[in-house]
């Protein structure tokens, strides 16, 4: 399984059935290839129930996505004006929101929408990371060999102590009270390889497992 899909399958791990999710662009538009039975996705333009995307005859402009990608709906999907979808999301009513991310502190602050000299556009991500119960962070751990997960983050942030979980191609850490809880690392990795990566101290789970390949 390359490294996108592996990320993607993990971070699907956190959703139960019954839940409603907000899938980011890139990997975390991945995770409903893996998500329990039971789990429906939600998109801010209007829909609970955005299934697989759509090919040939069934690629139709009715059912796009926020990120203008053409999907089927799944039986039971319900449709809906904007201004109600991120009512939704304002409302606390999403279980959980995929997000990929340029930074994220060691407090759980995000950025994920501008970095000097581009800028991509914050789009519903800050509604996203305020209302969803649970913000889960799909990312690469460096980039260029620099960290991604620092003290303090130094691009315009997206929300403040707002992350969860941060899902890398290396290993799977918490954001806890206490501070940065390393709970997966990818097998051949150990806790040392980990934290000469990283900016922050990292909190060694004593149940800490490895992460599947």
């Amino acid at each position: 399984m390359d490294i996108r899909h592996r990320m993607a399958k993990r971070a699907a791990a956190y959703f139960a059935a019954g839940d409603i999710v907000n899938l980011g662009i890139g990997v975390p538009s991945l995770c409903n290839n893996y998500a329990a039975p039971g789990v429906m996705f939600h998109t801010e333009n209007g829909l609970i129930g955005v299934g697989p995307l759509a090919e040939g005859l069934m690629a139709v402009e009715s059912y796009a996505n926020a990120n203008g990608m053409r999907f089927v709906p799944v039986p039971g999907a319900s449709v809906f004006d904007s201004a109600e979808s991120f009512a939704i999301v304002r409302s606390g009513r999403l279980a959980a929101t995929v997000l990929g991310g340029l930074q994220v502190s060691a407090r759980g602050d995000l950025a994920n929408w501008a970095r000097p000299g581009k800028m991509v556009g914050m789009g519903g991500a800050m509604d996203l990371v305020n209302g969803a119960r649970k913000v889960i962070v799909t990312m690469e751990l460096t980039v260029k060999g620099a960290p991604k997960i620092l003290n303090d983050c130094t691009f315009p942030l997206t929300g403040a102590a707002c992350v969860d979980h941060i899902v890398t191609d290396q290993c799977v850490i918490d954001v806890t009270p206490e501070g940065l809880v390393l709970r997966e690392v990818l097998e051949g990795l150990t806790p040392d390889d980990i934290r000469r990566q990283v900016e922050p101290p990292l909190i060694v789970a004593d149940d800490l497992t490895a992460m599947a390949a």
